[in-house]
This record gives C-alpha cells, sequence and structure tokens, in this order.
C-alpha cells in the first residue's frame, strides 16, 4: 500500500501553481512551493484553509467557517484541473518497481488523502490509472488517515494478513497511519513531512527511493 503525494508523485510544484492561481483570482498575496509542501498531507480542504489562512493574515479556524471557503474549493478545482500532470514527476524507480511488484504477483494499493477527483487526475496525467488493484481517497470512506480504516479495507479486500503487508509512505501520517492498522512501514527521506525530519516518525525503515522495494 502507498501514499500518493510525495511518494509516489512529486506535486508540489503544480499544487502550487494552482493554489497561487486561486489566491490571485481573489486578489490574495501567493505563496512559496517551500510553505505549500509543508501542508500537503491532510487533504486539499485542509490545504486551502492553511493557505488563504496565510495569504489574508486571517486565523485557519476563521477560514474553515467562513461562507466563501467552497467558492474558493471551486475555484481551486478549476486551476488545478488545467495545472495537473504539467510539473508534477514520478519520482525514481517508481513505475519500473511498480512493474516488478505486479509481475511478482504483489497486490498494489494506494491509501491518500487526497480526494478522489484529484487523485484520478494524477494517476492518468502519470499513466499509473490502472498500475493498483485498489485505490483508497480521502473521501473514499467517512475517514482519512491517520485513521486505519482505508489500510484495513484493503487488508480484507485482498485477504492479507497486517504482518505481510507493507504501507510506504513519506511522512509522520503514514507512519501512524500503518502502526494503527497493525501493518510494517517504510517511509522515503524526499516528500512531505511537515518540514520535519522523517526519521522523528519512527518507521521500520527509511529507504532512500523505491528500488529498496525489490532488492
Amino acid at each position: 500500500m502507498f501514499d500518493l503525494d510525495g511518494t509516489l508523485v512529486e506535486t508540489a510544484p503544480e499544487i502550487t501553481d494552482a493554489v497561487n492561481d486561486t489566491l490571485q483570482q481573489f486578489g490574495w498575496a501567493t505563496i512559496d512551493e517551500a510553505q505549500v509542501a509543508r501542508w500537503i498531507g491532510h487533504g486539499t480542504g485542509a490545504l486551502l484553509v492553511q493557505a488563504v489562512a496565510r495569504a489574508t493574515d486571517t486565523p485557519a479556524a476563521a477560514v474553515r467557517d467562513s461562507e466563501r471557503l467552497a467558492a474558493i474549493g471551486t475555484v481551486y478545482e478549476h486551476w488545478y484541473a488545467q495545472r495537473c500532470g504539467t510539473r508534477s514527476r514520478l519520482y525514481p524507480q517508481v513505475r519500473e518497481t511498480l512493474a516488478t511488484l505486479r509481475g511478482q504477483g504483489t497486490r498494489l494499493a494506494i491509501v491518500t488523502n487526497k480526494e478522489q477527483r484529484y487523485t484520478r487526475r494524477v494517476l492518468q496525467a502519470h499513466q499509473l490509472a490502472d498500475a493498483f488493484d485498489e485505490v483508497i481517497c480521502g473521501d473514499t470512506l467517512s475517514t482519512r488517515k491517520p485513521d486505519p480504516a482505508g489500510v484495513l479495507a484493503c487488508l480484507r479486500r485482498f485477504g492479507a494478513a497486517p504482518e505481510r503487508s507493507l504501507f510506504v509512505g513519506d511522512s509522520s501520517i503514514d507512519a501512524a497511519t500503518a502502526r494503527n492498522a497493525g501493518v510494517p512501514v517504510w517511509l522515503l527521506p524526499y516528500g512531505y513531512n511537515m518540514g520535519q525530519p522523517i526519521e522523528q516518525a519512527a518507521p521500520d525503515r527509511v529507504i532512500p527511493d523505491f528500488s529498496a522495494l525489490t532488492s
């Protein structure tokens, strides 16, 4: 099981573009990519709340409760649909490793907090739409990571024991999700972990890139 943003695909550049397109449409100040990357992980809604709060110098709670938030989300969706696939890229060895694992009979799944409509766009943009046996998004179930429901749903579907499964991610959210499901977790150091060293999440293993999954 894999996280998406920061694990399979580097998406921060085009997410930043879409966030700034949105902010500019409302006449607000733009935000740099490093800051946006620190907000990735909890889903698009949470990211937009943080971005608007920063751009307008407004408390995040007030933005979250604002009647304008739905309209802001609609504008973002418009821009992200245009930006998706333009500046994101697969991380090294992702495509090759997924193909090798599938060839070995390994069942592959995504468990992400990214909403289904955005997840689908990213996977299609990088020709990964058919690479997974299951895709669980932030709005597939009633809860999202670090709640283990998505991981547990995959285990049930595949009839897989937790100790014979693996979660691969890039953040403390992924580590907590795996722990909550009783599944081993390996983390990559190059993704989006709210600006914190990945070692602090205490995974079972930190791997430098995807090639470690088949070596």
